[in-house]
């Protein structure tokens, strides 16, 4: 399949699609990755392009969905269709914005996944890699289990070579004018040793 990227950002390396599957399988053999759930288990729809980021990645961007916790598994996949939606339909995107997205139950949800530049981070999005907590943290904290996947899948990162080990850790708002990843979500990373105002 031919590949390309969101409109608005300019052309990078390309990549095939049909990697994620030998890519799925190397990190569930690496120690300490967690468990990912595919596009396949959530409902995706296929992206319209995709395109190979920079890898490793020197940089990684934590997010939140800034909508209502989802607190079921059916729930979560429901709520990432809409998302999914949201980006591709209301804004124009290839595809669901982020690399990756966790529940409130610490389940990590393959987004773009790894090596594929997300729509995330404007001016970052082919060299950062995009994690999204689902909820609104601006008044409330993530779940440790959400945190606490959050940074297997860093750790993962840098196990299979997707992130470089001296990564730095921003919250979306370090990078842009918005208040993601909500105050609470923003003052737990950077707790996190990785963590780069």
């Amino acid at each position: 399949m031919r590949v390309g990227r969101d409109r608005m950002e300019q052309a990078a390396d390309k990549t095939e699609s049909g990697d994620r599957g030998a890519v799925e399988q190397r990190a569930d053999a690496v120690e300490g990755c967690p468990p990912v759930v595919p596009r396949s288990e959530w409902g995706a729809r296929p992206p319209r392009l995709s395109e190979s980021m920079q890898v490793p990645a020197a940089l990684a961007v934590i997010h939140h969905t800034a909508m209502p916790l989802g607190h079921t598994h059916s729930a979560c996949c429901v709520q990432l269709r809409n998302i999914q939606r949201l980006h591709m339909d209301e804004r124009g995107w290839n595809d669901i914005g982020y690399n990756f997205l966790i529940g409130p139950d610490g389940t990590v949800y393959e987004g773009r996944g790894w090596g594929v530049e997300g729509a995330h981070t404007r001016m970052f999005n082919n060299k950062a890699l995009g994690i999204a907590l689902m909820g609104c943290f601006t008044d409330s904290a993530p779940s440790l289990e959400a945190l606490s996947s959050a940074r297997r899948l860093l750790h993962c990162g840098v196990s299979l070579g997707y992130l470089l080990p001296a990564f730095t850790l921003k919250g979306h708002r370090d990078l842009g004018s918005t208040q993601c990843p909500g105050d609470k979500l923003h003052s737990s990373i950077r707790q996190w040793a990785s963590y780069r105002p």
